[in-house]
């Protein structure tokens, strides 16, 4: 029996790094594309739901396949598990949520 495979694949999307785990990569039809298909996200019924990762999922719901640049990409691995899908401020590097983490100031 063949080993499921899966990827981690990190690449440049409107000034963000997205992080997202797919079980097929593959080159384009397109020219000068990467094929990602298969995307892999956590269960969405769990309690605790990281905001990053829902974004993602809401993002990229209803996407078979998505055809990157290759340009944007900047890795792809083959893991042995799934970690968190992330999206990430592509010049500091902080993970980005779709809400702040800390409070408005009082009269802000």
């Amino acid at each position: 029996m063949a080993k499921d495979r899966l990827y981690r694949v990190a690449f440049h999307n409107h000034g963000k790094v997205y992080e997202l785990y797919c079980t097929g990569v593959t080159t384009s039809g397109l020219w000068g594309f990467l094929e990602i298909s298969g995307m892999v996200f956590d269960n969405a019924d769990s309690l605790v739901v990281d905001p990053s990762e829902e974004r993602i999922r809401e993002e990229f719901e209803d996407v078979e396949v998505l055809h990157v640049p290759l340009h944007g990409v900047l890795r792809v691995e083959e893991v042995r598990r799934k970690g968190q899908a992330l999206i990430r401020d592509r010049e500091s590097g902080e993970k980005v949520t779709p809400f702040p983490m800390t409070p408005p100031r009082p009269g802000s």
